[in-house]
């Protein structure tokens, strides 16, 4: 599934098209169920020059001569420029590529595709998206956007479903967040608003640890906690029976010994 790491490898190889301009753009009904019409995604992005690339969590944007343009990836989207893909799987994807499989995508002056290849639907393509919908970005987040995103009145959402709120924080999945909690020895599901001084401090540290050495490893796919992530598992760190639960509507992996 991608999530912020994943999608940053796509934004990087979204920049070999930076200065190309679009000569044909297409949608399927998929891809283009968050716009007017499916015809809209071709109709706006014909003769635009994209100049530049960004992202804010999960989201990809190009920026171009006119209009800003968004792709969103889902559970299993990955992008591809003339057969290259920002990374090489998916956790939860298949690792084989199909014709029936693309969504959608961009084509050049100079004669390259850039391809949206989505087995199970849920990416789509985005005209001039709404950024105020989504929190400070994950791989930059400070420690004051930090204290704001545990601040909160009351004991508050656990902090599994709170790293998970993407108006909260930008580019959490579910992997980041089970692995950020399992570095930090935090139950998922404490109350935000009951988490001690030294659980904050540790996640945080956590928190953007995580984000370097993963982005290093290649993925979110890639983390400790990995190994666990099915029924009758034991932790990686200290053999006990790992926990499972659906927390923040996503399920949830943890150690009831050192997470505690």
């Amino acid at each position: 599934m991608p999530e912020i790491l994943e999608v940053e490898s796509y934004r990087q190889l979204a920049d070999r098209v930076v200065g190309a301009t679009i000569v044909r753009g297409w949608a399927d009904a998929y891809s283009a169920k968050k716009l007017t019409s499916v015809g809209a995604w071709a109709r706006a992005v014909k003769g635009l020059t994209v100049t530049g690339t960004g992202r804010r969590g999960k989201l990809l944007l190009l920026d171009t001569d006119g209009v800003r343009l968004g792709v969103r990836f889902g559970m299993t989207g990955v992008l591809l420029i003339d057969g290259d893909a920002g990374i090489d799987g998916l956790f939860y994807g298949p690792h084989d590529f199909r014709s029936d499989w693309i969504r959608g995508g961009l084509a050049f002056d100079d004669g390259r595709k850039l391809i949206l290849h989505d087995p199970r639907r849920m990416g789509r393509f985005e005209i001039a998206p709404d950024l105020s919908e989504l929190g400070p970005d994950a791989l930059t987040l400070t420690r004051m956007q930090f204290d704001e995103l545990v601040h909160t009145r009351g004991d508050g959402p656990a902090i599994k479903a709170r790293l998970l709120d993407q108006s909260s924080v930008a580019g959490v999945g579910n992997l980041l967040a089970d692995e950020m909690l399992y570095r930090a020895g935090i139950d998922p599901r404490t109350p935000t608003g009951l988490l001690s001084i030294e659980q904050r401090a540790a996640l945080y540290k956590t928190f953007t640890q995580t984000m370097r050495t993963l982005q290093r490893r290649g993925g979110s796919h890639l983390g400790d906690h990995m190994e666990a992530r099915f029924p009758g598992a034991f932790c990686p760190r200290d053999g006990a029976s790992m926990l499972v639960a659906t927390i923040g509507g996503r399920t949830t992996y943890w150690c009831p010994k050192h997470q505690s």
